[in-house]
């Protein structure tokens, strides 16, 4: 049998419910993603609460709330405590997502969900890895290789490629073909005829135009608004899609020198920006070879201004202006105070460039056609004044009185304890039973002096010399000696650098001072809730700069990639259906669409078997080298060890001949300079590569067609058979490698 896999959605199929699935390899639990929603619906992660404690190792693949969300609060109250993977921006930049949802949900409610510490505490331990870096995971998970590799849809995004005996288990989703200002498109049509794809239908019913077409619209709304003396929200998430926004803004303004005041709201904007500057190798090749040439990093923002605070917006002298505003939803966050402020001014123009999240105002405000009025809940925390505050404050001291005599009670139970412990004969201990003092300096005193000590004591003749409490911790040895736990000697890293916040709260100086003055805030509040209708009178607009894959796009890449399985998740039920059926006709013919806590078994169909190479057999092979690597014919036949496993011996009897092999590709171009410099007059004709005067190489078939390795590729040479066509021939030959 080949590797087992099963897949069991926890989160996100048949809907556009946060991403969360558990893939299990040879028994080997991953969870990949752990997202939550801008609601933060407990009811969501009841599938993951009965796994969590199951989970060998926690895979993210995107910096997000859909896609990361719900760590927190699984490590906090569920029971995962599995490791955890991700790449450096998703890693930082998700940690940001999350203080930026912490805070902004602190200030309209009272948030317990999880604290700040518990975002450190989740995110601290995150193993970081670079993109094509093969991790080998250890004990439990022996022999499986897991890789990130990019996805193209946000910064650092992931397709995670997860490998076992030579069979990969890809998870693509939310992936982006199209190379953008600041990320390079997918990887994932490298990848071919894996055993198992799990990939998402979330844009398979959509379509996009052109990059420039989309872009000149974009531009063309804002324009048009501020011409008007109207002002520009753009709702937006805290850390993804809202960089390559502010890319977009930043070449316009400079090459058009506009004066139009541009503002990143959000309450760690700074940090955002500032992590960012610092990422330039995740980003496109254009970015990255700007800065080689010219030192110029992309993310030294001259037109948009970032704010940590609304009351500096505020302040804000009056005219047409943009606002890029988190959260996307408008559920919470800035957005939300800044539309029902806005909505009412027919000027104004609220610009989406997401799909909302499910049940959100922002979904709302993108029905077709968008309601003329909504009712919105206003919420902000006060100060508490007059009968509140000592009502507050006398809680408080009350709180603190029991506390206190809690920890007396302790106290005395613990001293009590000790003496317990204390033996009547211990010389450390005063005790007017067992004192002896002289009869003539005690005698004409007082009977209050009777048991003060005057010359010092005099211990009893059966007591023994004071000492302190010792303990003697036995040790274990082996035949290499004392047996040591490793833990006990590792250095942790403590670099203030690698963390935003410790865990005990401290901040280390990477959160914004407005933020930080937030947490550090200990006035007694109150949230104060009102509720509003809102006229909608403002221009509504979606432009997709979601950074996905359209439909057309990705059922390309499905056959062009030709996965032996195909798992779909994520995407509405129209969506799912469509591209199941579509899978089905023209990708493979094994294509699951599984439900909630469904668990799908896609093991490979395939047999694989290891085998030890004998030292007889060994010894008489002959290898030649092939790039980095080295090549040999085996004739073998199979045995036994005396442990039981499959080995491969000598053979008993002469070993058959075999046709030669060519192993390698000839790349035109390259067999053309080749040739050239032998000498032979080359040139390219009808796709064809004619050499002299009469012979011809073509090229037959592609072995990046549907199959990949299984293609054949095949050489024709063609022409008389003359001294010129046995030359060529020899020549060809050489560009193999023949063991």
């Amino acid at each position: 049998m080949g590797t087992s896999v099963q897949v069991k959605p926890l989160c996100g199929v048949y809907n556009e419910n946060p991403l969360s699935y558990l893939v299990s390899v040879d028994g080997f639990n991953f969870l990949v993603d752990c997202g939550w929603n801008d609601h933060f619906d407990t009811s969501l992660l009841e599938p993951l609460s009965r796994v969590a404690p199951l989970v060998d190792a926690v895979l993210l693949s995107h910096s997000d709330t859909l896609h990361l969300g719900a760590l927190p609060y699984a490590m906090k109250k569920l029971g995962l405590s599995a490791p955890v993977f991700a790449t450096e921006p998703v890693y930082r930049l998700g940690l940001l997502t999350m203080y930026d949802q912490y805070l902004s949900h602190k200030q309209i409610s009272e948030f317990e969900l999880f604290t700040l510490d518990d975002i450190d505490y989740a995110f601290q331990n995150i193993t970081r890895l670079t993109y094509s870096q093969n991790y080998h995971i250890s004990e439990k998970g022996e022999g499986i290789v897991i890789a990130p590799h990019v996805a193209g849809h946000l910064l650092g995004g992931t397709v995670w490629k997860i490998t076992k005996d030579g069979e990969d288990v890809i998870y693509a989703v939310d992936f982006n073909h199209r190379k953008e200002r600041h990320l390079n498109g997918t990887v994932l049509e490298s990848f071919v005829r894996p055993a198992v794809l799990i990939t998402d239908a979330y844009n398979a019913l959509n379509n996009q135009p052109s990059r420039r077409q989309r872009d000149q619209e974009f531009m063309d709304a804002i324009l048009k608004t501020l011409r008007a003396d109207g002002n520009v929200l753009l709702p937006v998430d805290t850390a993804g899609r809202v960089l390559e926004l502010i890319l977009i803004l930043e070449q316009f303004w400079e090459q058009h020198k506009l004066a139009y005041p541009i503002f990143f709201l959000s309450y760690v904007s700074s940090s955002t920006i500032d992590y960012v500057k610092s990422f330039l190798e995740w980003m496109s090749d254009s970015i990255a070879k700007s800065f080689e040439h010219t030192r110029d990093n992309a993310f030294l923002l001259r037109h948009v201004r970032l704010l940590i605070n609304k009351s500096d917006l505020e302040n804000v002298p009056d005219g047409p202006k943009v606002v890029l505003a988190s959260m996307g939803s408008l559920e919470v966050g800035f957005s939300h105070d800044i539309f029902v402020e806005w909505a009412s001014d027919i000027k104004n123009l609220v610009l989406f460039t997401e799909r909302g999240q499910f049940a959100t105002l922002a979904r709302m405000l993108q029905a077709d056609p968008p309601p003329k009025a909504v009712k919105v809940t206003m919420s902000k925390r006060v100060p508490l004044v007059g009968e509140e505050l000592a009502a507050y404050e006398e809680e408080q001291n009350r709180i603190k009185k029991e506390e206190a005599l809690a920890t007396l009670i302790k106290e005395e139970e613990s001293k009590a304890s000790l003496r317990t412990e204390l033996t009547t004969d211990d010389p450390m201990v005063l005790d007017a039973s067992n004192t002896h003092t002289s009869s003539n300096a005690v005698g004409q005193r007082s009977d209050a002096f009777r048991d003060v000590l005057i010359d010092g004591f005099i211990p009893p003749s059966t007591s023994v010399a004071p000492m302190f409490p010792f303990y003697d911790y036995a040790s274990e040895w082996d035949d290499f000696g004392e047996v040591i736990n490793p833990d006990d000697y590792i250095v942790k890293d403590e670099n203030i650098d690698q963390t935003l916040m410790a865990v005990n709260g401290d901040i280390n100086g990477k959160l914004d001072e407005g933020s930080i003055n937030l947490v550090f805030d200990t006035t007694p509040s109150k949230v104060v809730s009102t509720e509003l209708t809102v006229q909608v009178k403002c221009s509504l607009s979606y432009m997709d700069f979601e950074g996905r894959a359209d439909g057309r796009s990705i059922k390309s890449i499905l056959s062009h990639v030709a996965p032996l399985k195909l798992i779909l998740v994520h995407g509405s039920a129209e969506a799912t259906e469509h591209l199941k059926q579509h899978c089905l006709k023209h990708v493979c013919p094994h294509v699951y669409a599984p439900q909630i806590e469904e668990t799908i078994d896609v093991t490979s169909d395939l047999c694989a078997y290891k085998v030890q190479l004998s030292e007889k057999l060994m010894s008489n092979v002959m290898f030649k080298k092939l790039g980095d690597y080295e090549i040999a014919w085996i004739d073998a036949e199979v045995g036994k060890t005396e442990s039981g496993m499959l080995s491969l011996l000598p053979l008993s009897s002469p070993a058959p001949p075999h046709k030669t092999v060519l192993v390698g590709d000839v790349k035109m171009a390259d067999f053309k300079q080749f040739l050239a410099s032998k000498g032979v007059q080359v040139e390219f004709a009808g796709g064809a590569l004619r050499c002299g005067e009469y012979v011809t190489l073509r090229k037959v078939g592609d072995a990046s067609q549907k199959g990949g390795g299984a293609a054949i590729q095949q050489i024709i040479l063609e022409g008389p058979l003359t001294e010129e066509y046995y030359k060529i021939r020899e020549y060809l030959y050489l560009q193999f490698y023949a063991p």
